[in-house]
């Protein structure tokens, strides 16, 4: 006889990698919308900069405003997603707000025009981020967890490559002088990227199936971070210490420019990283369900340290390039993991909530972040800042403390990956 929060997960039904359908679907719905996302994401800050002439301090706070927005909605989304007792259709919404806001960038003339869309954008991230990361986490066994979230990540990843591989080909095709980046080869790289966009949402609303257990089943969710584990909470304390100093990817983008790459060399450095990414992660998620997910991590943030001090340090463009590939490693062993991670720590009936407690906490400590990190670069008001190394520096060295911490935080990895289960039986 069954407890009455017991989590019943759908039939195994085991496709590639002896993974569900959902899985699958999930991932290439991420497959394709980063295919549009970063055909355009990548191109902000420097549309910013080249076109409009912002400066980074302003950079910084449209980006960590627009995570914020993210981050709140997650929060809510993830409560919901328990609430509602469903996880697809608030990710299909979620999805399709994006896909509406995107059009919208063709037309921006000012950076509030660009802040604006970057806002109904993150709205929409928002409200999918929580529910789709617990579509995936309930529709798996927990002993290929890893492999399932390393599995979305490289698909997600992949389509990062081609997005940006299109936004190359697009820049290469349009401009002549590929130095800077131009308002006309710009809106023909948003206009592309609806097609992927809308595809992914259909994709996603005909192909996924609900996983959530019936209403009357469920224990009430609640906002409350009391009610978590010891061990979720003193993680989530962790990430949000290094979340202070990673601040938006923008950043590295606008370094690599300052240390002479072009626009087109840009979006090959980005083309790298994602390419490493997309390798990296369904081995090391698959290594982890294996071996623990918390080495991973310090790994991880070990490489993050390094790549920072890098950064801080490049005095030429080749210098980022080669970077930000090891900056890939760093992605495709933290983030997928991350994510399976907080699975292990908390029970099932509230995963939605506890994935939107974690990505609310590091989305709202990329504004902080991101707006430190653009005055430390160019300053505010009279003060000028000091220079393009500091944000680096100060990122690298958070990075470092939060890496000890996790290093002196110990507890058997075995209990918290079966932690769920045991309430169950």
């Amino acid at each position: 006889m069954k407890a009455p929060n017991t989590r019943s997960y759908p039939p195994p039904s085991p496709r590639g990698f002896g993974l569900p359908r959902n899985v699958w679907v999930v991932t290439v719905t991420s497959f394709l919308t980063d295919i549009s996302s970063e055909m355009i994401v990548n191109l902000i800050p420097l549309f910013l900069m080249n076109v409009l002439g912002v400066r980074t301090t302003l950079i910084g706070a449209i980006e960590g405003m627009a995570e914020t927005t993210a981050s709140l909605l997650k929060l809510f989304s993830g409560w919901f997603s328990d609430r509602l007792g469903a996880r697809k259709w608030p990710a299909v919404v979620g999805y399709g707000i994006s896909t509406i806001a995107k059009p919208f960038l063709y037309f921006a003339g000012s950076w509030g025009s660009v802040l604006a869309v970057r806002f109904a954008d993150r709205l929409g991230k928002g409200v999918r981020t929580a529910p789709r990361d617990a579509l995936i986490a309930d529709s798996v066994d927990e002993r290929r967890r890893g492999v399932a979230f390393g599995l979305h990540r490289a698909g997600d990843t992949a389509g990062a490559v081609i997005g940006i591989g299109i936004a190359l080909a697009v820049l290469l095709a349009v401009q002549r002088n590929t130095e800077i980046l131009t308002r006309s080869t710009f809106q023909i790289v948003v206009l592309a990227s609806m097609f992927p966009a809308v595809l992914a949402v259909l994709v996603l609303a005909f192909g996924a199936k609900e996983t959530c257990i019936p209403g009357e089943k469920r224990t009430p969710p609640s906002f409350s971070i009391a009610g978590f584990d010891s061990r979720f909470r003193r993680f989530l304390l962790i990430v949000v210490l290094f979340t202070l100093g990673n601040s938006s990817d923008a950043f590295l983008i606008l370094r690599a420019q300052n240390a002479g790459l072009t626009v087109a060399g840009v979006l090959g450095m980005l083309i790298t990283f994602n390419l490493v990414y997309s390798i990296v992660s369904s081995p090391a998620g698959a290594l982890s369900d294996r071996f623990g997910r918390r080495r991973f991590l310090i790994i991880g943030w070990l490489l993050y340290t390094a790549v920072y001090a890098g950064f801080a340090l490049a005095r030429e463009g080749w210098h980022t390039w080669a970077l930000m590939g090891v900056y890939g490693v760093y992605y495709g062993l933290t983030h997928g993991i991350a994510k399976a991670y907080v699975a292990d720590l908390v029970p099932a009936e509230r995963r939605g909530t506890a994935y939107g407690i974690y990505n609310a906490a590091v989305g709202i400590t990329v504004f902080p972040a991101s707006l430190i990190a653009g005055m430390l670069w160019q300053g505010v008001g009279d003060w000028q800042g000091f220079g393009p190394s500091a944000p680096f520096i100060f990122g690298g060295s958070l990075a470092l403390i939060a890496t000890l911490l996790l290093v002196v935080w110990r507890h058997d990895e075995t209990d918290a990956r079966t932690h769920t289960d045991r309430k169950t039986l």
